[in-house]
């Protein structure tokens, strides 16, 4: 009978077995798998000290650095679950996720505070875990739930995706083996740890690999380029903002190009890079960037190959492990070269949607996870994405945004009728969010935008609020009353463009 926690020893084994390896390095310092290992452990002795068990969801609510990737592996180790929260969402935000979740604990920083329950420190449970002297437990098995991850929902509040242990592993060791990462690899990553990018990819997918993470707490091209040229790193993982910013400073600085091309790997990932950008970052440093696809509720799925054609604008072929097919509002296959709704299988497949017995059905047919994203695949089974299906998400930056979660914030303001959120193109970002308003009677259209700016200001994260408000006298509908969206975002794109 296979081991049903194989998939937890497989992700601790280099604690093992390279207890002498560099495991991170941030800011001039430099830690061991060993020492990595028994903070671990000692984190995970102090959760049971707050009177976590196993299967209790744990929230962290820190900023990069190795802490966090201590916290991330202390909860995964006791068999918790993880929880991470973005520190640049609101209180109203944050308590959603918390209440949602049914966080046990909150772990935070020393000299952090915020209206949360059973809010510690990240210090007070190393110490406590000290004190216990408890030694390890057993490990979580395959069926165990590993990460709990809030991404936005059809209703406008965030939505926990559950991801259990072994789909965890299982497809990150499908990933990093496609990309031959290795122990030898030196992957620096500028990534937020609070998105599936930065903390799955980069960190997990480092320490399956026994491989060497360089952190940095924010992404700043000249260190990136530093990083290469003479800090020995090896793989890069971005998104597209990331790369247009590489290729800005590579025009102010042309001969950072030689420090990047000793790169073995760049890759690139939740947002399409534009092929301009693709060929301007091969002039400039002679790699091709890998693109690839995924999504919180199937880990990643679709990856241009390692070794083979790096097709600009397209996000690749199956990862091993995963099957996609392109099908019509019934479910039926498309034909290679015709667009429609990208559904996967992928064995990295979410467990369900926390608390949403009913979205978790209706996200799925046939067995088949519906990702609401429009793509066409080549006769040579490469996919290029087409967009979104549905108008009510904005992609921006990597982040996946509820335009009704917008929509809802803005009409608290008395003075607004109505409001539809859209998400226009932009080249930095992918899309941009713009709200278009129709104002009350009698309301002060002088005043209005900037009322709203601020009502969003404090509701909502940075990256959802709007770039744009526009006040229209109406929004385009159709006759039985539905906001035509498209037609709204090429008013917006004309008014604000042009």
């Amino acid at each position: 009978m296979p081991d049903a926690r194989g998939s937890a020893v497989r992700l601790f084994a280099a604690f093992e077995t390279r207890p002498d390896k560099a495991a991170v390095e941030f800011a001039g310092r430099v830690f061991t798998y060993g020492e990595i290992g028994r903070l671990a452990s000692r984190f995970a002795a102090g959760l049971a000290a707050f009177h976590v068990l196993p299967g209790d969801a744990v929230a962290v609510r820190m900023a990069t650095g190795p802490e966090t990737v201590v916290a991330l592996l202390g909860i995964l180790r006791f068999g918790a679950v993880h929880v991470p929260l973005n520190p640049s969402l609101t209180g109203e935000e944050t308590l959603h996720v918390l209440s949602d979740s049914g966080a046990k604990l909150t772990v935070a920083r020393s000299g952090s505070h915020g209206p949360y329950d059973r809010h510690v420190t990240f210090e007070e449970v190393l110490a406590a875990g000290r004190e216990t002297g408890r030694t390890d437990g057993p490990l979580p098995g395959d069926e165990a739930i590993a990460l709990l991850l809030y991404t936005s929902g059809t209703t406008g509040t965030s939505k926990g995706v559950e991801l259990s242990v072994g789909a965890v592993v299982s497809n990150l060791l499908s990933v990093t083996s496609l990309w031959r990462i290795t122990e030898r690899d030196r992957l620096a990553i500028t990534l937020p740890l609070f998105h599936i990018h930065g903390l799955g990819l980069g960190v997990l997918g480092s320490v399956l690999q026994g491989a060497t993470v360089l952190l940095f707490d924010g992404f700043d091209p000249a260190t990136i380029v530093s990083a290469f040229g003479s800090g020995g790193a090896t793989v890069f993982m971005g998104v597209p903002t990331m790369y247009v910013r590489l290729l800005e400073h590579l025009g102010r600085e042309p001969a950072a190009g030689a420090a990047l091309s000793k790169a073995r790997l760049f890759t690139s990932g939740s947002a399409p890079l534009p092929p301009g950008d693709f060929a301007a970052f091969r002039a400039a440093t002679s790699h091709a960037v890998l693109e690839r696809y995924g999504m919180t509720e199937t880990f990643f799925t679709l990856s241009n190959p390692y070794e083979g054609e790096r097709r600009p604008g397209s996000v690749g072929l199956p990862v091993p492990g995963c099957e996609i097919r392109i099908v019509d509002d019934a479910g039926r296959s498309l034909p290679d070269g015709e667009a429609g709704e990208l559904v996967v299988k992928s064995n990295g497949m979410l467990t369900r949607y926390r608390n949403r017995p009913g979205e978790t059905a209706a996200s799925f047919r046939d067995g088949w996870f519906l990702t609401g994203d429009v793509a066409a695949r080549s006769p040579d089974g490469y996919v290029t994405l087409h967009g979104r299906k549905s108008v009510d998400f904005v992609k921006s930056g990597g982040y996946r945004i509820s335009a009704r979660e917008i929509e809802e914030i803005l009409k608290r303001h008395p003075q607004v009728r109505d409001v539809a959120v859209v998400g226009l193109p932009d080249r930095v970002w992918g899309q941009r969010v713009a709200a278009a308003v129709v104002a009350a009677a009698g309301a002060d259209i002088t005043r209005l935008g900037g009322e709203l700016r601020e009502l969003a200001a404090a509701s909502l994260a940075p990256y959802k609020q709007p770039r744009e408000i526009v006040v229209l006298p109406e929004l385009p509908r159709t006759p039985l009353g539905k906001v035509q969206k498209n037609a709204l975002a090429a008013e917006l794109a004309r008014r604000t463009d042009g």
